[in-house]
């Protein structure tokens, strides 16, 4: 799964990318796309190393792709958000370190996604329309008016300025939307980048909604911070009176807007999480690891990660009969740490 940052141009982009993912920007890719991996932090499993002793740790990942800046006056837009249709998760970067108001500098980058989807929508409404004139099977005249009919609510929605990840859709409707990978239909978060003395990051968080949370952090600072010696990085911002944002909360803030969680998996060989969506199921998560432990799935042994940490290990877990076997329409949840047995 990947997650697209994406802002106008001079927005701070790029210097997020860095921050986030601890690799430098490439300006020769300025046109194109650069993609990076973010651990995803999980503080638990400290405590389980110490439990297992392993000898591999492994966390999981986000994939973050840096993408072009979009111009305001939306020229050579479309080329740049097509770049865009192919991840799963937009991480939005507003400026506000010029004076400019947060409440309209969302609204217009809102406008202008849904303008580029709906000029999409519209397209394909115009071809639809064209080949159920000529001579073609009932099934496949059926086929074409259902997306026909779903296409024109789609569009009704935008025309009326209404994002369509708030529009009711039922299953078979979203299976017609998701071929065009509509960007008013992805999940989001957005960054709020403050000038370097911002002290104001608390008063954003009233722009947070359920569906797309937004944090506000000093994005060149923080990126320099990063670059520094925990000595130098305390000594600054104590001289600065300044706080310093928490990466790790903006990557877990993150994982959650994109509709993900973490599962564990914990040996003496290896302590490792795994990415798995929310509400995935036990046979999901067991195709994370491999297909095979999928195809080949009986069950899951499930431990709590906080009854292994407050007991010390499995044998009093298990001595508390604190372990459950789950099916594997089990809805994983957090916490757990997961052994799967499967045949193959």
């Amino acid at each position: 799964m990947k997650t697209g940052i994406v802002g106008y141009k001079g927005s701070g982009k790029s210097t997020l990318f860095e921050w986030l993912t601890g690799t430098k920007a490439d300006p020769s890719l300025a046109h194109g796309t650069q993609s990076a991996m973010a651990a995803v932090p999980e503080p638990r499993v400290a405590a389980l190393c110490e439990i297992y002793k392993p000898k591999k740790v492994t966390m999981a990942s986000l994939e973050i792709v840096d993408t072009p800046g979009l111009a305001r006056d939306q020229q050579g837009n479309p080329a740049r958000l097509a770049q865009l249709r192919e991840v799963d998760c937009l991480l939005c970067v507003v400026p506000v370190f010029e004076g400019s108001d947060l409440q309209k500098e969302l609204q217009a980058f809102e406008e202008d996604l849904m303008l580029a989807d709906l000029e999409l929508v519209m397209n394909r409404i115009e071809r639809v329309k064209g080949p159920q004139k000529r001579n073609l099977s009932k099934a496949e005249n059926d086929k074409l008016a259902y997306e026909l009919e779903t296409l024109e609510i789609v569009q009704a929605a935008m025309e009326s300025g209404k994002p369509l990840r708030e529009d009711e859709l039922s299953e078979d409707q979203q299976k017609v939307t998701r071929a065009f990978r509509l960007m008013s239909e992805k999940p989001r978060m957005v960054i709020v980048n403050t000038a370097d003395d911002a002290t104001d990051h608390e008063s954003y968080q009233a722009f947070s909604t359920e569906k797309c949370p937004v944090a506000a952090v000093s994005v060149r600072l923080e990126n320099d911070l990063a670059a520094m010696s925990p000595e130098e990085r305390a000594a600054f911002l104590e001289e600065m009176g300044l706080t310093a944002s928490d990466r790790d909360k903006i990557l877990k803030m993150l994982l959650d807007a994109s509709g993900q969680m973490l599962f564990m998996t914990a040996g003496d060989k290896e302590v490792r999480t795994w990415l798995v969506r929310k509400n995935g199921t036990a046979i999901e998560a067991a195709a994370e690891i491999h297909t095979d432990m999928a195809k080949g799935f009986i069950r899951a042994e499930i431990m709590k990660c906080d009854d292994l940490i407050r007991l010390g290990g499995e044998r009093a877990v298990k001595a508390e009969n604190l372990v459950r076997r789950e099916p594997k329409d089990y809805v994983i949840q957090d916490g757990d740490v997961i052994l799967f047995h499967f045949s193959g």
